[in-house]
This record gives structure tokens, C-alpha cells and sequence, in this order.
């Protein structure tokens, strides 16, 4: 193209990928508003508080204490005040964790979910395509049966089963992981096992029924027609063809695996963020609630719209509309 002319890859695929990136920031923003304030007055709506207990606090006391939360306010300057405090990247304080923020806090839990949730998908991810393709280029073999019924085990077993089985197999009747802790190559690997285990196998699935699907192409059977390997046919022609119903899983999927899970991290004992889940929201600690809902909306967005995206990359007939 010319100095002055925009070329044309640019015009038919940039742009339209700029103004759908554009437009899906917007509906984040106002999705992240929508969370917010439902989850605001639906914490405050519950009975009690997060400085309601068994033991009676003096009421001067428990005055002081809410003052110091600003929590004797009226809940609407309650709402304006924390919403501001959040755009500015501030959750504020952890009602029940002393001397910590809800930001700290996500700071120190959200890197060790974050990578043991990249080990497990990666696990995940590896386990769950490689043996549906081989279950579903080998139909009804033996193959086929033994991974569907690994993947049916995998999906059927809770992980926290799982993780208390692989502990007395791998730590004391062979040891060859540690029992808990963080840090080190070694303490990884096994949690990330448990918890990628259930995600292999709805991907072992999702893969042989694509792959399935398309097998059975028109043009698949032109490749093959034409002398082309299976290995070529499968890798280059059918593979890409069944990884949509796999992106599709992967985007929540991925939301979910890296914001931490409750279960394992007790079991393991890791410094993640899966506890403070639950944590907050049985003690009423209500900024630290907040804070986990907005990420787990965040990843969760985020992922949807990788996924939206990889759509038009695995399927060229697909078009990002902007």
C-alpha cells in the first residue's frame, strides 16, 4: 500500500478487533458496577455483621469500632464512599483480618492460586486433549474405554478425595512429594494434579465428541482421500476443527481454577485465596467479600472475551464483529 494508506489486513481485522476490545471494556465496567452494588446491599441486607458475635461487645465500644469502619454512616454514603474507594484501586481494609487490607491481601494469595491454577490447567489441558483425540481416532478400542472411564472417574471423584488418596500414595507410602507447603517445584506439582484432574476430564470429553464430529467431514475425508497420514489429517485438518466446544469450556473454567480452591489449599497448605472465600463471607468481613467477587468477576470476564477471540484464530470463518 501507499505511505498514506491504511492497509487493508489492518482495515478488515484490527479495527473491528479494536472496536469489539472497546466495546467489551464498557460492558465490563458496567457488569463490574451491576456485581457491586447487588452484592453491596444483598451483605448489608443479611442479618448481623462483621462485629456480631457470641460474646456482647459495650455499646461504646462497638460504636467506636464503627466509626473507625465508617460503618456508622448512612449505608447510602456507606455505598458512594466504598465505590469511590474501589475505582481508586482501593477495597479498603480487611474487617476481620487486623492490620491487613483487602489489597494486600489479594497480593499475597492471588500469585500462589494464580500458579497453582496455570500448573493444573496446564496438566488439565494436556491430559484432557491428548487422550480424546486418541479415544476418538481409536472409537470403541480399548483406548477409548480405558480414558473415558479415567475421565469419567476424574469428573465423578471429588478432588479433595483425590487429594487425601494422592497424599497417602505419593507422600508416605511412596514418598516422592512433600506433604503441604510452598515455595518449591516439588510442593506444586501434586496439588496441581487434584485440582486439574476434574477439568482433564470434561476436556477428554468435550475433545472426543468434537473430534468426533468433525471425523466425519467432507473434507476430512478429502484428506484423506488425497493420502495424507492420520497424524496429519488429525494435527492439521481435525483438530482445530473440535477445540471450539474446549475454548468454550476453557473461559469459565479458567476463571475459576485461578481464583483458588478452598479444599485443596487446606489440605496442601497453601497460602492462597481459595480460603478467603468462604472465610469472608461466614465472618461477614464484607470488604474482603467485595474484593473476592470483583476478581472472580474480572477473571471471568477477562477469560470470556480471550475465548470470544480465539474463536476467529481456531475458525477463520468466525468474524469479530466490532
Amino acid at each position: 500500500p501507499a505511505p498514506c494508506q491504511t492497509p487493508r489486513g489492518i482495515t478488515r481485522r484490527g479495527l473491528p478487533v479494536a472496536r469489539f476490545l472497546v466495546k467489551r471494556l464498557g460492558w465490563m465496567l458496567l457488569t463490574i458496577w451491576v456485581v457491586y452494588t447487588v452484592s453491596f446491599f444483598l451483605m448489608r441486607a443479611v442479618p448481623g455483621g462483621p462485629f456480631s458475635s457470641e460474646k456482647k461487645i459495650p455499646p461504646a465500644i462497638k460504636r467506636n469500632i464503627e466509626a473507625r469502619y465508617k460503618m456508622d454512616r448512612p449505608i447510602h454514603e456507606q455505598y458512594f464512599s466504598h465505590l469511590w474507594s474501589t475505582i481508586c484501586l482501593d477495597l479498603g481494609p480487611s474487617y476481620k483480618l487486623e492490620d491487613y487490607t483487602v489489597n494486600e491481601v489479594i497480593a499475597q494469595g492471588f500469585p500462589v492460586s494464580a500458579s497453582l491454577g496455570i500448573f493444573a490447567m496446564f496438566f488439565a489441558l494436556t491430559v484432557g486433549l491428548t487422550s480424546g483425540v486418541i479415544s476418538a481416532v481409536h472409537r470403541n478400542s480399548p483406548y477409548d474405554l480405558s480414558f473415558m472411564l479415567m475421565a469419567t472417574i476424574g469428573i465423578a471423584v471429588p478432588n479433595f478425595v483425590l487429594a487425601s488418596i494422592a497424599v497417602v500414595l505419593f507422600v508416605f507410602v511412596w514418598p516422592i512429594f512433600p506433604a503441604a507447603g510452598w515455595g518449591q517445584l516439588s510442593q506444586i506439582i501434586l496439588p496441581a494434579i487434584c485440582l486439574g484432574a476434574p477439568f482433564a476430564g470434561y476436556i477428554a470429553r468435550l475433545t472426543r465428541t468434537g473430534m468426533l464430529e468433525v471425523l466425519g467431514m467432507d473434507y476430512i475425508r478429502t484428506a484423506y482421500a488425497k493420502g495424507l497420514g492420520t497424524r496429519q489429517v488429525v494435527v492439521r485438518h481435525a483438530l482445530r476443527g473440535a477445540l471450539l466446544p474446549v475454548v468454550s469450556y476453557l473461559g469459565p473454567a479458567t476463571a475459576g481454577i485461578l481464583s483458588g480452591s478452598l479444599v485443596l489449599e487446606r489440605i496442601f497448605a497453601l497460602p492462597g485465596m481459595g480460603s478467603h472465600f468462604i472465610e469472608a463471607a461466614t465472618q461477614r468481613d464484607y470488604t474482603l467479600a467485595m474484593g473476592m467477587v470483583l476478581i472472580y468477576t474480572v477473571l471471568l470476564f477477562v477469560m470470556n472475551t480471550l475465548v470470544d477471540l480465539s474463536y476467529s484464530i481456531i475458525d477463520p470463518r468466525v468474524e469479530v464483529e466490532g
